[in-house]
């Protein structure tokens, strides 16, 4: 859910009341985004709140508000969307997109084919950065709350999930009524993660895991906000 009624940029503080940017969100504001003493911008608090803000009049003062704190409701279900680790870049794209399309939790997994294992120390950096990347996302997208990012977990930790789901070509259609989706790893569900959990089909084609955690955000999303007919 974003600011209605808003323009402008969108930066995350910690408290709404006693407004403090980041040096980076100033740097970005001011220099990236051209901002002058007395432009508008809009702050959230990362859990639903957010107000206008105007910045300051000097080069280190703090933004004054500039409006009433607005509180949007979290829209329900929850949606999350675990995904089996993946290479490369890859697991930033998913929270990135994610993050933009507006799901809660964002959890990486390992499943039993996976190939990309993080050890402790490796998964905690990794973790740190996915979640940088999803404030940036959520400031981009102008949404009011920061998904969870999750720890790295395993698959049946996910599975236990009320209303968990696997994402399976041969599985039946997707809605709402598993508003937690979890995306195989690149080798495919073992027979035992089959067996342990039912599946939905999200395409009729046989997707990359970044593709699968996409689309399937994006047919939640959609059915949450009533885009579709599906519910």
């Amino acid at each position: 859910m974003k600011p209605t009624g808003a323009n402008g940029p969108h930066v995350f503080v910690d408290d709404l009341e006693r407004l403090e940017l980041r040096d980076d969100d100033r740097h970005h504001l001011t220099k990236s985004l051209r901002l002058r003493p007395g432009d508008a911008f809009t702050a959230s608090d990362g859990a639903g709140s957010w107000r206008v803000c105007r910045l300051g009049a000097a080069s280190d003062s703090e933004p004054d508000p500039d409006g009433e704190v607005v509180f949007v409701e979290a829209p329900l279900p929850k949606l999350t969307i675990g995904f089996a680790l993946i290479k490369g870049g890859r697991p930033e794209l998913v929270v990135q997109k994610l993050t933009e399309l507006g799901v809660d939790a964002i959890v990486p997994f390992t499943a039993e084919h996976s190939v990309v294992r993080w050890e402790p120390d490796r998964a905690t950096r990794h973790t740190e950065r996915l979640r940088r990347v999803a404030r940036e996302a959520a400031m981009q997208s102008r949404q009011v709350r920061l998904p969870d990012i999750g720890e790295v977990t395993d698959f049946a930790a996910l599975a236990a999930h009320p209303g968990a789901i696997r994402a399976d070509i041969g599985g039946n259609p997707p809605s709402l009524d598993h508003p937690t989706v979890l995306i195989g790893p690149e080798g495919g569900w073992s027979a035992t993660e089959r067996h342990q959990l039912d599946a939905i089909r999200i395409s009729s084609s046989v997707l990359r895991s970044e593709t699968a955690a996409i689309a399937a955000a994006t047919l939640l999303t959609a059915f949450r906000g009533g885009l579709t007919g599906v519910s």
